[in-house]
């Protein structure tokens, strides 16, 4: 077996198409054996590929506008895509059928201060026609922050990806009220990455056969049993919780069954982020994209 190191920037059930790899035995299959990490709180992952530490990282598009914006040409190249939607959920404090994203202006939301997760929620609230700037943003600090934020009581919604809002739902903490996704569309959230170097070598070629039959799985599997394989990631989440969410993301369609960063999903995300005059100017996808590696 050959080792193959792989590092997370956040670690949730929205990442299942990278966590399956691992608990669907795929990599092995191949002769991988995976290590997985998170990187530390405010680093990137692509940190571990210059450093050599990881071989493929979870990543988003912005961070190759984001050395594009100060004239550096980027170091890893983004060649799979993990989601092709956003993966949050809205969760108010009591179950509301009629919820509409009015309701939004005025409420105090517990979310992030900023990043790619505030960025696309900006722009899902222009695009369900209300006035971000009337939202009254609680921003303690990373997900397990925010998350204990509201069980504590601040905010009358919460902004968070899955496990989180299902897992408050089943505490009976709040209810999920509407997701982000659907106000966005198709879009590049996020990405593996890696070292154009790498891309060329048999592990890639290994590890991109792995992962083409694991978006496979996730599409055709029940949540239930993905869950189940999953569950020794997620030691405190409940298995049904993490079968629930595993479930919606299903049905959301963020893990579409190709592996390629679509032109038209990478052109969205530069839409997003020129909405919130976070990127300079448009990039071309070849300077942040490339094809997978080719296994024929």
């Amino acid at each position: 077996m050959e080792k193959i190191r792989i590092q997370f920037t956040l670690f949730s059930a929205f990442y299942s198409p990278l966590i399956s790899t691992m608990s669907g035995g795929f990599l092995k299959a191949e002769g991988l054996d995976p290590e997985w990490s998170l990187s530390p709180p405010g680093v990137s992952a692509l940190a571990a590929l210059k450093d050599g530490s990881a071989h493929v990282v979870q990543s988003a598009l912005s961070q190759g506008f984001t050395a594009l914006d100060k004239g550096e040409t980027p170091a890893a190249v983004h060649f799979a895509q993990i989601n092709e939607m956003d993966g949050f959920f809205l969760t108010g404090r009591a179950a509301d059928p009629a919820f509409a994203w009015k309701k939004l202006e005025g409420a105090e939301v517990v979310m992030f201060k900023g990043g790619q997760p505030q960025a696309m929620f900006k722009y899902a609230c222009h695009r369900a026609g209300i006035d971000f700037a009337k939202i009254k943003p609680v921003c303690p600090g990373g997900a397990a922050e925010i998350d204990r934020a509201f069980r504590a009581g601040q905010g009358q919604y919460v902004h968070q990806q899955g496990p989180y809002p299902q897992q408050l739902q089943a505490d009976g903490a709040g209810h999920v009220v509407a997701q982000v996704g659907p106000q966005i569309g198709p879009c590049g959230f996020s990405s593996l990455a890696a070292t154009r170097d790498w891309l060329k070598t048999g592990m890639a070629k290994a590890f991109i056969r792995a992962y083409r039959k694991t978006r496979a799985y996730l599409n055709a599997a029940p949540a239930a049993a993905i869950a189940k394989a999953e569950k020794p990631f997620f030691p405190d989440t409940g298995e049904d919780v993490l079968a629930d969410c595993i479930a919606t993301y299903q049905r959301l369609g963020c893990w579409t069954p190709h592996v390629e960063i679509t032109r038209a999903a990478y052109e969205k995300t530069l839409d997003v982020y020129e909405y919130n005059g976070l990127v300079k100017q448009r990039y071309r996808y070849e300077q942040v994209c490339s094809a997978p590696p080719a296994t024929g």
